[in-house]
């Protein structure tokens, strides 16, 4: 459903990123496009790809407010290749989470992307988890995830020999990737075919331009401007924002409403001690408790050989605050009066403090982990990285779970689209999002 508001290796992979930042002097000498992308994460990146190569005749500028690029959501997510089992049939998530899993396999393959099928089981450690296990194993035939079945305690430690459960659901079609290798390849399409990409560049201004720039020849060919704090100007026909965790603030500044908010959400890891690793062979999920919120604690392999565990879920006091103490007034504040967020803290205080308390207190995350290998002590753990999720939020409490479309108001409406949603699995799903994406650009504007 999607709602509308009105072989390469890890060096390879930072050439590709060096070779993408452009001087900002190219881009006061050639400061107009047809198509301004903002926002350079997997989702900006694969649309700005998507876009380019359904246009070559057109010009596109991707602009990034960091010094680099995919560092936020893109760069500090597990790395999982997800299947498509949770996701209601026949909804947009599923159909593009599946098709979109085929797609990142298939793309990998053709670039020389190293990835690993490493498969996933979702455990049931008690009966009462049996019955949801079933309903979801329903759910995945009927979102046609490739090779899914049923196994048993014993199929359980064939696939997994430390780990222990009463049934599973296997999914050997899961697999891992470093996704923002995968990312900074789709900039490099993107430039290879003719989109220049800028970085040190936060947008802080989406207006209509009054006249035509100084010395211009073509009039009001460009009538929208995309400015940055630092005075820098771009002057396009059309305007497409992909900003993840400002997605809200950018689609503000172009008129529009700032609901669904968006609430950063912090997740911290704790990782295996290198010694342990053989403990895990691929992904082992919790079975999903719909009485709360968020997925629970798991454990993931990584393309670097490491094994992240958890994570935990609770507030950022920063959007790109991947620390316990980062903390920005305007952000604390932001989230801490939104209506919809006093009401889902209202609804789920008993698991956001044992969030919260998991998150400090190291040895009471450990013991949900031994509900699934009992072998794993604290001692066998370090705190590891985290990453913070945009999680968008309605004025009543919801998570918002569509894709949502929005445009500006007045005249700048007609020329602006914001993605101001994409929900997880956003990475698996990049290559998919960015065709729908890309439809729905076409749709309403005439490139």
């Amino acid at each position: 459903m999607i709602r509308i508001l009105g072989a390469a290796s890890p060096k390879v992979a930072r050439a590709a990123q060096r070779k993408l930042l452009t001087d900002m002097s190219t881009l006061r000498l050639h400061s107009t496009c047809d198509v301004a992308v903002v926002g350079a994460g997997i989702v900006g990146l694969a649309t700005a790809r998507e876009l380019i190569l359904r246009h070559p005749a057109l010009s596109f500028v991707l602009v990034e407010k960091e010094k680099e690029l995919s560092l936020h959501q893109s760069g500090h997510n597990s790395g999982v290749i997800h299947s498509g089992i949770y996701y209601t049939p026949g909804s947009l998530k599923a159909r593009l989470c599946v098709r979109g899993a085929t797609l990142a396999y298939d793309y990998c393959d053709k670039k020389g992307l190293p990835y690993k099928r490493c498969g996933k089981l979702i455990v049931a450690v008690e009966q009462e988890e049996i019955p949801r296990l079933k309903a979801l194993y329903e759910r995945g035939l009927k979102n046609n995830v490739r090779d899914l079945s049923i196994v048993d305690a014993k199929g359980i430690r064939e696939r997994e020999p430390y780990c222990r459960g009463i049934m599973a659901l296997d999914s050997p079609y899961t697999g891992i990737v470093d996704w923002r290798m995968v990312a900074l390849q789709y900039g490099k399409d993107f430039e290879e075919a003719g989109g220049k990409v800028v970085t040190d560049y936060e947008v802080n201004d989406i207006s209509m331009v009054k006249e035509s720039p100084a010395g211009g020849t073509e009039g009001m060919k460009y009538p929208i401007a995309v400015k940055d704090k630092k005075g820098n100007e771009v002057r396009c026909r059309y305007v497409l924002t992909c900003g993840g965790l400002y997605s809200d603030r950018l689609s503000q500044i172009s008129g529009c409403s700032r609901e669904p908010r968006i609430v950063p959400f912090r997740g911290d890891y704790l990782v295996l001690k290198p010694e342990k690793h053989y403990l895990v062979r691929g992904n082992i999920y919790p079975v999903p408790d719909p009485r709360f919120p968020f997925l629970g604690v798991h454990f993931t392999p990584r393309m670097d050989g490491s094994v992240w565990l958890g994570p935990n879920a609770v507030l950022a006091f920063k959007r790109e605050g991947y620390k316990v103490y980062d903390f920005n007034l305007r952000d604390f504040a932001d989230a801490m009066s939104y209506r919809g967020l006093q009401k889902l803290v209202l609804r789920n205080v008993i698991y956001g403090v044992g969030e919260m308390y998991r998150g400090i207190f190291i040895g009471a995350q450990v013991k949900l982990l031994q509900k699934y290998i009992p072998e794993i002590s604290r001692s066998d753990v370090l705190r590891g990285p985290a990453g913070v999720r945009a999680q968008a939020l309605d004025r009543a409490g919801n998570l918002v779970d569509d894709f949502v479309f929005d445009g500006g108001v007045g005249d700048v409406g007609s020329r602006v689209l914001h993605v101001r949603n994409a929900p997880s699995p956003a990475a698996t799903s990049s290559l998919a999002i960015a065709e729908m994406i890309a439809d729905e650009v076409e749709k309403r504007f005439t490139l």
